[in-house]
């Protein structure tokens, strides 16, 4: 029988991975028997770990010992901890010139749709947002009427209309950082490249206001913007025929934008996980941090976020910071939800899930190291509000909660028009207007969920090279930015994952 397989991440862990379920008694590499079984994803000591000792993985610590932990033992929730310790945040110390094109290399392109603004979509849909969860329903009604009309199939160049919906707009501050948020928000999407044309949709009393919003951001209707309320309309179903004459009036002009080569630096990729196991660090996350450096490498963005789920692996991005001011900004971030998860109770030092910790992470800082690694290698550039227009290129961070559907709202309003996700588990997650890109990081899953997921990076624990599957990546990038539809966009998923991140008091 075959000795199961295990990996050693550095030569300074104290632990090391069971590729494969290892039974009780059975010998691995480096002349350790196991002394219980051990799942398939999870840790093994190496050696012996003194109580108190800090537990390494990936070079790095990611909890100490509760108790003598001896070589063969099961590394996880039941002899791990954590605590505060010192970390050493080296500001820009790793910052470096991101490598350009190398000679003889020909520049990426894709083919996208080129915007007024310059920006490029990389999808051509008519979007319908909600100001108020108030006017949600009259939304769905003005995308469910022209959908089923079959006035689409007129206009072969318009991927679809879509509402936008949400829970928040009323009971709320009307000034403050939570309106901000939702402001933000909804001007991302209003003016997205991956849309043709918007129609906002209120209900006219609430505290989100349309004109408000309008003079804000300077939005001017006109054929790509309608707006319209349902007091001032006469009630829902006058509000539902103005919107649909709306919709069809905006659609031949919609119609007209064809796809053109552009170079990639047009492109703005989300990078997100969700359901992550012990194999998200090994395979699908660096591999795609390889295809990250990738697209930085032809002049693209791309965008890491979810600050809980950095918590602990801060001081990897802080060294990467162009400058020490940007990487003080991702250390106040983490201060900053320190204080907020603390107003409500919570704290940050142990957030991974039940999902995340039968596949085998332990703690946050074994979930952030993994997790920071889909950022790749290259200079981190700025550092940005949620839901804040992203406006340089290179490798960005966006500060989002680590929820996926509120997180990639925030990325998506601040223009991507891509997204990449990770997942262990199996997560079931779509992201209208932006396609969404699914990365296994196992191979059983990627068996038993094929019609979810779009690359199968399990192969890098039999072989596959960390820059190969970087390149499979970056070459599906491109071929979904140019029209090939994702396995999230087959299914039809998308149009339940808008959701604004809620911050303040629901009065």
């Amino acid at each position: 029988m075959a000795t199961p397989r295990t990996l050693r991440l550095s030569d300074a862990d104290n632990v090391i991975i069971a590729v494969d379920g290892i039974r009780a008694g059975e010998q691995v590499a480096e002349g350790i028997a196991a002394a219980r079984l051990i799942p398939k994803g999870h840790k093994i000591a190496a050696r012996p770990i003194a109580d108190g000792e800090a537990v390494r993985k990936f070079g790095q610590v990611i909890g100490f010992a509760k108790g003598d932990i001896a070589p063969g033992d099961w590394v996880h929730e039941h002899n791990v901890v954590l605590h505060d310790f010192e970390r050493d945040y080296a500001y820009a110390a790793e910052a470096r010139p991101d490598e350009g094109l190398r000679p003889g290399e020909a520049p990426a392109a894709f083919e996208g749709f080129r915007r007024a603004d310059g920006r490029v979509g990389t999808r051509n849909y008519i979007g319908i947002l909600s100001s108020v969860n108030c006017s949600a329903t009259v939304a769905e009604f003005i995308a469910d009427a022209v959908t089923r009309s079959g006035v689409l199939d007129d206009y072969p160049n318009v991927d679809g209309v879509i509402a936008f919906t949400h829970g928040t707009g009323c009971g709320m501050g009307a000034k403050g950082e939570e309106f901000d948020i939702l402001a933000r928000t909804q001007w991302g999407y209003a003016s997205h490249p991956n849309f043709a044309a918007i129609l906002l949709v209120g209900l006219g009393c609430e505290v989100f206001q349309i004109p408000r919003l309008k003079e804000k951001y300077g939005l001017v209707e006109g054929p790509h913007f309608q707006t319209l309320t349902i007091q001032e309309s006469g009630g829902t179903r006058r509000s539902v025929e103005a919107g649909v004459a709306k919709i069809r009036e905006m659609l031949p002009l919609a119609n007209r934008p064809h796809r053109e080569t552009v170079p990639a630096s047009e492109l703005v990729l989300a990078l997100q996980c969700g359901g992550s196991d012990g194999y998200s660090g090994l395979t699908a996350n660096p591999a795609l941090g390889a295809a990250v450096d990738l697209l930085v490498r032809h002049g693209g963005t791309a965008i890491l976020s979810e600050t809980p789920e950095i918590f602990g692996a801060e001081h990897l991005l802080t060294r990467r910071a162009e400058s020490e001011a940007v990487g003080r900004q991702i250390v106040d971030l983490i201060d900053w939800w320190r204080d907020y998860a603390a107003r409500t109770g919570g704290e940050l030092n142990n957030n991974p899930s039940p999902g995340n910790k039968a596949g085998g992470l332990t703690t946050i800082l074994e979930k952030s190291l993994g997790a920071v690694a889909k950022g790749g290698s290259s200079t981190l550039r700025g550092v940005y509000r949620y839901a804040e227009r992203i406006d340089r290129k290179g490798f960005v961070y966006m500060d989002t909660p680590g929820y996926d559907p509120v997180a990639a709202t925030g990325q998506v309003a601040g223009g991507a028009n891509v997204l990449c996700f990770t997942t262990g588990r199996g997560s079931a997650y779509g992201c209208k207007p932006t396609p969404s890109i699914k990365l296994a990081t196992n191979s059983d899953l990627y068996r038993r969920m094929e019609e979810d997921m779009d690359i199968n990076c399990g192969d890098v624990l039999e072989g596959v090279s960390i820059d190969e599957k970087g390149r499979e990546i970056f070459a599906l990038v491109l071929d979904i930015a140019s029209g090939r539809r994702s396995k999230s966009e087959l299914l039809g998923y998308g149009r339940n994952e808008f959701v604004p991140w809620q911050i303040g008091a629901v009065m």
